[in-house]
């Protein structure tokens, strides 16, 4: 039997197996999500996150579609005028992601175009996508204004 234990001891010694330091492996998994979250105007004029629970994450359009229907009874507000369009179009460069809305430049004020930076950008971080992503939002009525690659600012490179 010692015999045994010593043949054993001796592989697991010379094996050459050494323990290593720990290894930084990145973000962690975003898991399953509950729903989406999207962005609304508070009381303060300031964007707050609104869970829409749906039992998934769902695509950057999904999203967009549902920020489009409003706040409902949230208490929050949009400064996205309302539209019976929900149909929202992305595409995709690996820096830039472009959203076609069916709005015109009017119908989005500055804290409107936040909403759908912060939205899409969101999905796009919880879907597993790089931080340092920016959103390009463009209307049908284009203006020179909304072409600008924007970033979020609740949503930082670092955090």
């Amino acid at each position: 039997m010692r015999r045994v234990w010593f043949a054993v001891v001796l592989l697991l010694v010379g094996c050459g197996v050494k323990p290593s330091g720990i290894a930084d492996g990145g973000d962690p998994p975003t898991g399953v999500a509950p729903g989406v979250t999207l962005y609304f105007v508070n009381a303060q004029g300031e964007l707050e996150p609104q869970l829409r629970e749906s039992a998934r994450l769902g695509s950057i359009s999904e999203a967009l579609g549902l920020l489009l229907t409003g706040p409902g009874d949230s208490g929050l507000r949009t400064e996205i005028a309302a539209t019976p369009v929900t149909r929202v179009v992305v595409t995709s460069t690996p820096d830039v992601l472009r959203v076609m809305l069916p709005l015109t430049a009017q119908d989005v004020t500055p804290l409107g175009i936040d909403q759908i930076v912060c939205t899409t950008l969101g999905v796009h971080v919880q879907s597993g996508g790089t931080r340092t992503t920016k959103a390009q939002v463009t209307f049908t009525q284009p203006a020179p204004e909304s072409a600008v690659a924007r970033t979020c600012p609740l949503i930082t490179p670092g955090g």
